[in-house]
Parts: structure tokens; sequence; C-alpha cells
């Protein structure tokens, strides 16, 4: 019997940049932020062997490239099943977009292959194969709030930013990630600069063997954003590593708090590549500020934005002063690590799939 799950999107709340490294991949830091937006995938197990990929987007790659095949070929040789796996994925979000939506489609291609099978992968092999995958899809098996470092395969829970109305825009203009990091490099070249080269000395270390490099990559955000939420982590413990004080709840927003203390850890540094190739984005950015976003930022890479609000009326403003200037623009809300998980299963096609709840 076919399952059908949503595979959400998320957004990077700040996003730093380390060197080149020895395997080609560029050590990061960043917040990960799993929000409602999200495609849905059905996956069904019928005779015959191997993957086949149904999508209506011509965009979408239909062979081994795509990462829901390979996901799911490691899945069913983790769950010790047979048979043909035909994932049908029904596209809403933007392909390259920098929301995640390939590396969501993958991991909602495993947790559907699991249901359909009977068969349930411990969370370790989860994030195991995901890992194998594709740098970014272990965020989508833990969701919620989450730190990613090494090249965005480590992810490790935080304490949860509460549910807020999240604005994501979505400009017409295409955004190379191999050619965004592939500027950044030039652009370290250029400055002569050493920034960067300790995050990738130290890429062989783990977030266990050295809380303190992460303490100083997030710097006061994880101090702020546990103070704003009451300090709660999974399971009611500092899953991350660092220590979480517990203080109690602010009358205050985190990303005003952030704003007036002057903090500059919670940056994109993508922008600092993408925005002088692209400058219509960073007028969406200022857009998003000046429509009332208490925080405005690309997504990864980009092309996709978004601004984090108070309010929905001041969302839905922001909405329409976007879409007066020919931007779409996509209303939703942040998801919680629970909500995250509750809301996996497509309970009622008939609903509006991208609709804020």
């Amino acid at each position: 019997m076919p399952i059908t799950v949503r595979s959400f999107a998320k957004i990077n709340l700040g996003l730093r940049i380390g060197a080149l490294r020895a395997d080609r991949f560029h050590e990061l830091r960043t917040i990960y932020q799993t929000i409602g937006l999200h495609d849905r995938i059905t996956v069904d197990v019928v005779r015959g062997s191997g993957i086949q990929i149904v999508c209506a987007d011509e965009r979408v790659p239909k062979d081994s490239s795509n990462t829901c095949w390979r996901i799911a070929e490691r899945t069913m040789a983790a769950v010790k099943r047979r048979g043909r796996v035909v994932v049908t994925i029904h596209k809403f979000l933007p392909v390259q977009g920098g929301l995640g939506g390939a590396s969501g489609n993958a991991v909602a291609t495993m947790r559907a292959l699991e249901l359909v099978t009977g068969q349930s992968l411990s969370p370790a092999k989860r994030l195991a194969i995901a890992a194998e995958v594709g740098s970014d899809l272990p965020l989508f098996v833990v969701g919620g709030t989450s730190l990613g470092v090494g090249h965005g395969e480590e992810v490790y829970p935080l304490a949860e930013l509460p549910s807020v109305y999240c604005l994501v825009a979505l400009p017409k203009v295409g955004v190379s990630t191999p050619k965004a990091f592939a500027d950044w490099d030039a652009r370290l070249a250029r400055a002569g600069s050493t920034a960067g080269t300790t995050a990738g000395r130290q890429s062989s270390l783990t977030l266990a063997a050295q809380p303190a490099i992460l303490k100083e990559f997030c710097g006061h955000y994880l101090t702020l954003l546990s103070e704003w939420s009451g300090g709660d982590s999974l399971n009611g413990k500092p899953t991350s590593g660092v220590p979480i004080r517990r203080v109690g709840d602010r009358a205050e927003t985190l990303l005003l708090a952030l704003d007036r203390t002057g903090i500059d850890g919670i940056v994109n540094d993508f922008e600092k590549v993408v925005f002088p190739q692209h400058p219509e984005l960073k007028k969406v950015k200022l857009a998003l500020l000046r429509a009332g976003a208490l925080y405005a930022s690309l997504s990864g890479s980009g092309s996709a934005l978004f601004g984090l609000f108070a309010d929905g009326d001041s969302a839905r403003a922001a909405a329409e002063k976007l879409r007066g200037i020919g931007v779409e623009a996509r209303l939703t809300r942040t998801l919680t690590r629970r909500q995250y998980g509750k809301r996996l299963l497509v309970a009622d096609a008939g609903k509006k799939w991208n609709a804020p709840r």
C-alpha cells in the first residue's frame, strides 16, 4: 500500500563558511530550522526490482543522481527487503532554492519506506544513511532547531526556536551553489584572508571533543535562544554538547535582542558573494526588513530568502508588499522538532498543503 508523507523545507539562521578542506568540502557552521512549507512524497514497493522516480517537474532528475533514488537503495538494503520502489515527488518547493528541497525529499522517502515495509530503522541508522547520501540530509532526520557542523552533515539538536511566522520570498533568480562556493574561495584568495583556516584545520574534530569551538561560533546566539525559549532541548537534556542556561522566558524576542546587542554572529556568509552577483536579492532582503521582519536572510546559497515576523498580520502585510513588486511570497511558520515529527504523515490530501498551521 503506498504511503504519502510531507517533505518539509529548512532555512538557515546564520551560516559561516570555512576554507576548502582536503576532501574538497568546505567547513560549515550553521543553525538549521525546519519550516512548514513542504513537498509531498508518495512511496510504494511493488513486484520487480530497481528504483523508479516519478515527478511532473522536468528539472527533477529521474535517475540515480536523484537523492531519493540513492537513499531508497540504501534503505531497502538496511531493512532487507526486495521489490521495485516507486517514488512519486509532488513538487511545490523551488528547485535549487536553498530550502533543502531535494534533501528533505530523500529523508521523506526513507521514512515512507520504513512505513511501507513495516521495518523501522534506529535513529543512528537513519542519520548514517542520510549522511552517506548528502551533506544536509541529517538535519531532516532531526528537525526543529539544529546546529550543523562539519560540511553540514553533523547535526545536533538545540534549544528550540518557538514556532513563529516565516515569510519565504522566491525571486525568479537562479543561484548555483557550486558557483557560490567558488566565488567565496575567490573572495578569500583576493583578500589574502586567513578567515576560515582555523575551521579547516579542525575539520576532524567532533562536537563532543571541542565544544569551545562551537561556543565561539554560536556566540551569544545560543545563550539568547535558550533564554527566550526557556532552555528546553530534546528530552529535556542539552543534547548539543553546548551547555544550555535555563533562565526562563524573555518578554522581548530573540531577534530583537540580537539586534539590540549589535552581535554580528547571526549572518549568512553566502550573502557576501551572492548579493554582488544578484543585487535584486539584496533588495528583497531589504524589502522584508522594511516590511517589519524581525530578521531576514538568504537561505543557504539562495535564491530563496525569508523573514521572521512577530505576528501573522505583519507577515501577511509583508507578503502583499512583496507580491506588489513581483516577488512570489509564501507564508508559513517555523516547526519545532515535535511539530516536525507529528506532521510527517499526510492525513488529509484535501488540505492546502503549504498553508501555515
